[in-house]
């Protein structure tokens, strides 16, 4: 099976090919042609590295090393066009200011448009070969994904039979799942390897990647019940088209090789947001940290004079894709605050110390999480990340709960300007609602307006205390 990390090494290695043998031939004609007259002649190898890593930036940025496992190939030329045309414009100005350098005419900042048909053209040759070369081995079965269909017997079975007529689909269908204990019967070779309620451990067991849903259009119930199960695993979800009624605002239409399929739950940001969101996250946890430093100096002298013990608090908690990870905040309850095991924090809590009363009210307490920031553990803005115990319980009682684990958690979110702490269930119930209106519409636009209103608490005071 070829994984995501090694078509991610093709395609950056393509990449490295093209676009320096597109600067190399540009140069030529640049350079070379006896169309210009250059009087210091440009370098060739530390223009090609600089445009190279130049464009591996840009695509990076809007998704062009995600995999495009079994996809549209025109999609991706389409994006190709987009992201090189924004590029050349660009790297217009930059031609512009090497040609003043060079004494080059004015009137070769026009070959930029050649540049970008060279350029467009040998990307999109080798993006072809790449993905035509991937089609070829998926129809002869190199690289395909572990695929099980999940549904009634009837409507699962005809779904196998249109599958298995689009072999460039890369779905190797390893078994089907029925939503009826008593529908375990084999088709066709496949085995039934059990029901809805073991699809947790079939998708760990025999290493799914993708799942299949196959039901009538009013089995809301059993569709809740499969996205609940699928949500700790990372596959994808696909369903018949018409079950689209039951989960807009959660789904996008894709058409794969004339296929038509429904994918539940897709990215959640565009790359170039997301690539934008971590690089502020880790420009604004550093300013923080650096520029702020004589006055949290001062918080931990403050901490340290009203109560023994450690000056910062140290938690374990559950961050993207379930992983655990320890959460710093300056300590503003008592050393024993939890003798009892974990529990839910009260308004006017007594357990908090009076520094800690102040620091909660003002936010302060969670400025060590920018470390966590930093570090990629968290983000600014997120769901809440919680303790593992909470997070076992909370998955039982709250259907999507775990679908707060696909993004990383944040040290303020929509749930934390529009809700209290939590002091319930009830609390996280609701605040669980906000959660999951966040990840559905996660954009800068929405974070940034996040930010505002978190800062507008802070100088108002209205934090827990």
């Amino acid at each position: 099976m070829i994984g995501p990390r090694r078509e991610q090494l093709v395609l950056v290695t393509t990449d490295l090919l093209t676009i320096c043998l597109s600067w190399a031939v540009y140069y030529l004609v640049r350079v070379r042609s006896g169309w210009l007259d250059v009087t210091v002649e440009p370098e060739l190898l530390v223009p090609m590295i600089a445009v190279y890593l130049f464009w591996v930036l840009l695509f990076f940025m809007v998704g062009l090393y995600r995999s495009w496992y079994a996809a549209s190939r025109f999609d991706e030329l389409a994006l190709i066009f987009k992201i090189t045309v924004f590029g050349c414009l660009f790297l217009f100005f930059a031609v512009f200011i090497d040609d003043q350098g060079t004494n080059v005419q004015v009137n070769s900042r026009l070959l930029i448009a050649i540049y970008w048909g060279i350029l467009f053209t040998f990307v999109s040759i080798g993006r072809l070969t790449i993905r035509s070369l991937q089609r070829r081995m998926l129809i002869a079965g190199v690289g395909v994904h572990n695929t099980i269909i999940v549904g009634s017997e009837t409507k699962s079975r005809e779904l196998y039979d249109e599958v298995v007529q689009y072999p460039a689909l890369g779905y190797k269908v390893v078994g089907f799942a029925s939503v009826n204990e008593c529908e375990t019967s084999p088709y066709r070779n496949i085995p039934a390897l059990g029901s809805v309620k073991d699809l947790h451990d079939i998708i760990g067991k025999h290493a799914v990647r993708e799942v299949l849903i196959a039901l009538d259009s009013s089995d809301h119930n059993h569709l809740l019940e499969i996205i609940t199960s699928c949500n700790p695993h990372n596959v994808g979800l696909k369903i018949i088209p018409d079950l689209y009624d039951i989960i807009s605002g959660q789904a996008r239409t894709n058409q794969i090789y004339g296929f038509p399929l429904i994918e539940i739950s897709p990215q959640l940001m565009t790359p170039w947001e997301e690539s934008i969101k971590r690089m502020l996250d880790v420009g604004f946890s550093a300013c923080v940290l650096v520029l702020g430093m004589p006055v949290w100096l001062l918080l931990v002298l403050i901490i340290r004079l009203e109560s023994s013990g450690p000056v910062l608090y140290k938690q374990e908690r559950v961050g993207k894709d379930g992983d655990i990870f320890k959460i710093y905040k300056f300590r503003s309850m008592r050393l024993d605050a939890e003798v009892g095991g974990p529990q839910w924090a009260n308004k006017k809590d007594t357990r908090v110390t009076r520094v800690g009363k102040w620091l909660r009210k003002l936010h302060l307490d969670e400025i060590p999480q920018m470390w966590n920031v930093l570090k990629g553990d968290m983000s600014l803005v997120g769901p809440r990340p919680e303790r593992p115990v909470f997070v076992e319980q909370l998955s039982k009682e709250i259907p999507m709960y775990p679908r707060r684990l696909k993004v990383r958690p944040g040290v303020t979110g929509w749930a934390q300007v529009k809700h209290k702490y939590d002091e319930s269930i009830e609390d996280v119930r609701k605040k669980v609602q906000y959660d999951l209106f966040y990840i559905e519409n996660m954009s800068l636009r929405m974070d940034f307006k996040i930010i505002l209103s978190t800062v507008a608490h802070m100088l108002l005071g209205r934090g827990h205390t």
